[in-house]
């Protein structure tokens, strides 16, 4: 018998498997695939045949009734079913990995909380970078004042199609994230959402895209001020991406620039110069890996290569040890705290302080 058994939950045209968290499973050894739910029978019946799982269900209470996993893999990348499946875990002691974002609301992410404390039920949200072993090494170059004394920290999206509000949900989800993981927290927001040039107003929130709830702009401007004395911004302006891309994080010292990709071996570059301009300086951008700066990756066993595999025995540590995840419920309520706030501030047009009062979808409040 495997450790764990596992119920994977889909919603096929609504988020389907977000970044394949159903077949994340399989090269995990301790974990067994013993069920699958999907209200689409196409959709289901393609899943099963991915996982190899001939326990199929329609509706995810009667997998997880019947089947009675260890754990459920919620995997849509579409927000709107994040807390109900959550909830319904929760009730019944199941554990959960969770395609990111978190949930749409701090009111969604509170419920959550209270019900998997109730429980002792762990949540790990799939932020794979949180997990990533570099991490800990650029903490202790930080420490160590490889850039010297931080002075900004700078976050960018996608900026495609999505530029804006949506970039700013479902990938600056990964920035928060990235922020939060290197030990930096947020005490308020001071942000303004534009759309087509113009501030935006209630006539321009709509229904947002993969389930995200209100939503609105194609320009985020927002800056949050650190308990490090520092502040750290976020932008998006929609079809201003780049190839390669900016989506990442920067970190600025007084001795140079840290610039890390997401991933859980993440393209990590250090730029060790005062002037931040390598055509003034000479200096070069330097590679950095999980053994230190310009050293070769040592980390080479495939599992550093799939994005949930470490996040997922992280998560089954999490379960034995009974601790809280890296990236788990508390920190993902951080993450959308995050998000909330750059709209929470826009709404009332001055910087707002977190913890927010505000749970619902700020938007609402135009």
């Amino acid at each position: 018998m495997p450790d764990y058994t596992v119920g994977i939950i889909g919603a096929t045209g609504r988020g389907n498997y977000g970044h394949s968290l159903d077949t994340a499973w399989l090269d995990v050894t301790n974990t067994k695939i013993i069920a699958v739910a999907d209200a689409d029978p196409a959709g289901l019946a393609e899943a099963a045949k991915r996982t190899g799982c001939n326990a199929t269900f329609s509706d995810y209470r009667t997998m997880m009734d019947t089947a009675r996993p260890d754990i459920v893999a919620v995997c849509p990348r579409w927000l709107d079913q994040h807390a109900d499946i959550i909830l319904a875990a929760a009730q019944r002691g199941i554990h959960c990995f969770v395609e990111k974002p978190f949930c749409r609301t701090l009111q969604e992410a509170d419920a959550i909380v209270a019900a998997c404390e109730q429980s002792h039920t762990r949540i790990a949200i799939a932020h794979p970078t949180r997990y990533a072993p570099a991490m800990t090494t650029l903490r202790r170059l930080i420490k160590d004042g490889a850039i010297g004394k931080i002075v900004e920290l700078r976050g960018r999206g996608k900026e495609d199609r999505r530029g804006g509000g949506e970039d700013l949900w479902v990938l600056g989800s990964h920035i928060m994230d990235m922020t939060l993981t290197l030990g930096y927290e947020p005490e308020w927001c001071f942000a303004s959402i534009m759309e087509n040039g113009k501030r935006v107003s209630a006539k321009h929130v709509k229904d947002g895209n993969e389930g995200i709830g209100p939503l609105a702009g194609d320009a985020v401007r927002a800056t949050f001020g650190l308990k490090q004395g520092i502040t750290y911004s976020f932008q998006s302006y929609q079809n201003c991406g780049a190839a390669p891309w900016r989506f990442g994080l920067r970190i600025y010292g007084s001795e140079g620039i840290i610039e890390i990709m997401e991933n859980v071996l993440p393209e990590v570059w250090i730029l060790q110069d005062p002037s931040w301009n390598t055509g003034r300086s000479g200096k070069v951008w330097q590679r950095v890996s999980s053994a230190g700066i310009d050293k070769s990756e040592s980390l080479i066993d495939p599992k550093f290569k799939r994005r949930h595999h470490v996040p997922i025995e992280h998560l089954l540590t999490s379960i034995e040890k009974q601790q809280e995840p890296k990236c788990g419920m508390y920190e993902g309520r951080k993450i959308i705290e995050m998000i909330a706030a750059v709209f929470e501030s826009h709404v009332n047009n001055q910087p707002v302080t977190l913890p927010l009062h505000n749970r619902n979808n700020p938007l609402l409040s135009l």
